[in-house]
């Protein structure tokens, strides 16, 4: 059995210190040590994009990411959308579009969606499907989801030009 190791974590702007396996994934901590399961284990080797999280401003692949070299970086999920009693203007937008249907893409779509509008607040719709290329979807058919995104965007406020 191999040695556990501590690490610390910043996950939805909170302070976390854990023990796991050197092996262990950020996926596995954030699931069955935080208990933060809005991230989805999909396919466990970073085809689907249902475990995308944001780290240090970048959409990851949380199931291809040591816990280990997660410490020190700020890590947002699905849960840390949240904004008090409301839904994140892209959580919002999602809904208003249909673009969720069983739901389990949806957490890492909108991980992905975030972390292209914190980057780029107005993106063409080209910019969109790039964003979320890696995110897969068997329900919608990405018209609503590119849609929502769109309108999360637009709703920023005007373009720059």
């Amino acid at each position: 059995m191999s040695e556990k190791i501590s690490i610390s974590l910043r996950v939805n702007g909170r302070d976390y210190n854990v023990t796991v396996a050197p092996n262990a994934r950020l996926l596995d901590v954030l699931r069955d040590e935080l208990l933060l399961t809005g991230t989805k284990e999909g396919c466990d080797i970073g085809e689907c994009g249902a475990c995308t999280v944001i780290m240090d401003g970048k959409a990851v692949n949380s199931c291809l990411v040591l816990a280990a070299s997660a410490a020190g970086k700020e890590i947002t999920t699905i849960e840390g959308l949240e904004q008090g009693e409301h839904l994140h203007p892209l959580q919002e937008a999602f809904m208003q579009h249909n673009a969720l249907q069983c739901g389990f893409c949806t957490p890492g779509m909108i991980m992905s969606a975030k972390a292209l509008l914190d980057q780029n607040p107005h993106p063409t719709r080209a910019e969109i499907k790039a964003a979320i290329a890696g995110n897969l979807c068997r329900c919608t058919g990405y018209e609503q989801i590119v849609d929502a995104i769109e309108e999360a965007a637009d709703k920023a406020g005007p373009k720059k030009i």
